[in-house]
């Protein structure tokens, strides 16, 4: 094995520009972190360089020693043949990710060395071996710390080539176990969630520039008082920032309002479905007999917009359940959904108990983007299942119904911010393009710090409860 002067990371891409639902500003927000954290490991004497094929065409006529690939489910036949490439052309190949731990058996013939679960632990030790000529073929993490994590190489991310540049994750998986959860199975065989010290997260968020940040974070409330201690520590550095949680962390105690005075605008919410046998079904215990009502007066009052997730193909769901879901979200004020089908992932519960019942109808992964329908529904043809999802996004975001949601906030303020951050994630879309294409993306960031900033007023909490006895103002259905 010849000596490592050269490596290359790389994410490929997850769907083809031929794809009807590619949409270059949703592959342009966030950098790879994940192989940038890897990055952080290697010996910067070594000429390294990250590519995003996302965002920029990936030169493939290179000679890199060491090629370190990142593989999700919809990217991997992608993952592979690069693999190939590059292992004919005599480089040392290694390959980790979602679908790796899910399949090793399958991506195992395209690589050196493939990674299971989080390489925190096992990479650097892949690493050493690496230099003693005795690199395995397999790691498996086991070993769960995010102690003592050097600082990401955030000097390889091309920050030009994105909106949102300023990721960071605090924490890795979640304390819950959804039986649809792809990254479920990733954390199998250790610690299931752990966070980083709050002293390493602050100096983290110290060293980014700008204002504006966004935690990926699979929780950021998951942990109480290590996201209480973040918040306080946060308080008062002037961030505006962005996550995600669950409907019971947003219900628990304070911490919405520490979130908010750290500078929380926005969240994204799991409610998934709006009946309470299909949660219990998936395992999603964290919403059962909580008020969807409540999380989102309780979001509102603070002026913090919601992205809420839907997954629609659940074991009961009929041809209603579209605009049951639709009239939902627009009446309560959501300000941005994200509606998905149901997809059974490799390596997931729900995986194995369709495959049992014999239920998977593809194994194509290219399909398993949750916008496609892989297996057999119960109560709905596929074409419904379909038909529904598709008609679900347009008739979210048709301009009278961002308009109607807009108006269901008590703040006019909030009202508008709602209306412009709906309105431009998904009505602009040649005007996105354009700015991808003339590389001046980084010019609408400061548009979007101005869109999240502050409110500017508090809504009284007891004229919000009031106000929330009415159902004309927020319609809300409690999950049936």
């Amino acid at each position: 094995m010849r000596k490592i002067k050269r490596v290359k990371l790389i994410l490929p891409a997850l769907t083809e520009a031929t794809s009807p639902y590619w949409r270059p500003i949703k592959y342009s927000l966030f950098p790879p972190l994940g192989l940038a954290t890897l990055a952080a490991y290697l010996d910067p004497k070594l000429d390294i360089s990250l590519q995003d094929e996302h965002v920029e065409k990936l030169d493939l006529n290179d000679d890199p020693d060491l090629v370190i690939i990142q593989v999700y489910i919809t990217n991997a036949y992608r993952a592979y043949r690069i693999a190939d490439h590059y292992r004919a052309r005599g480089a040392y190949v290694a390959l980790g990710g979602l679908h790796v731990t899910s399949l090793p058996g399958e991506a195992a013939p395209h690589a050196d060395t493939i990674f299971l679960g989080p390489g925190e632990y096992t990479f650097p030790q892949f690493l050493r071996d690496l230099e003693s000529g005795t690199p395995q073929p397999r790691y498996e993490s086991s070993a769960r710390t995010l102690e003592s994590l050097p600082p990401i190489r955030r000097d390889l991310i091309q920050r030009h080539r994105y909106l949102v540049p300023n990721s960071i994750v605090v924490s890795r998986g979640c304390p819950h176990h959804c039986t649809f959860c792809y990254k479920d199975a990733f954390f199998a065989g250790g610690r299931g969630f752990y966070t980083q010290r709050v002293d390493d997260a602050l100096a983290e968020i110290a060293r980014l520039p700008g204002r504006h940040l966004y935690f990926l974070d699979d929780h950021l409330f998951g942990d109480v008082r290590f996201a209480r201690e973040l918040f306080r520590g946060m308080k008062g550095m002037g961030r505006v920032f962005q996550g995600a949680a669950t409907v019971d962390s947003i219900l628990r105690d304070d911490l919405v309002e520490e979130a908010a005075a750290a500078g929380l605008r926005s969240l994204f919410v799991g409610f998934e479905t709006l009946s309470n046998s299909s949660l219990a079904a998936a395992n999603k215990r964290q919403n059962l007999g909580r008020s969807y009502r409540e999380v989102v007066r309780r979001l509102d009052s603070h002026g913090i917009m919601i992205n809420g997730s839907f997954v629609f193909g659940l074991d009961g769901d009929d041809r209603d359940v579209f605009a049951r879901t639709v009239d939902w979200a627009v009446e309560a004020g959501i300000t941005t959904a994200t509606f998905h089908v149901l997809t059974p992932y490799p390596g997931t519960q729900l995986f194995t108990e369709m495959a049992a019942r014999d239920r998977i109808e593809t194994r194509n992964w290219d399909l398993y983007d949750t916008r496609h329908v892989v297996y057999r529904p119960s109560d709905l043809s596929p074409a419904e299942l379909k038909n529904g999802y598709d008609w679900a996004y347009e008739a979210f975001y048709r301009w009278r119904s961002i308009l109607k949601a807009a108006s269901a906030h008590e703040s006019t303020k909030h009202s508008l911010k709602h209306f412009f951050y709906s309105a431009g994630w998904k009505k602009f879309e040649r005007a996105w393009d354009l700015l991808i294409r003339i590389k001046q993306l980084s010019q609408m960031r400061p548009v979007l710090e101005a869109v999240l900033a502050p409110v500017g007023e508090q809504i009284n909490d007891s004229k919000v409860r009031a106000d929330s006895r009415s159902d004309h103002k927020l319609k809300m259905w409690q999950p049936t």
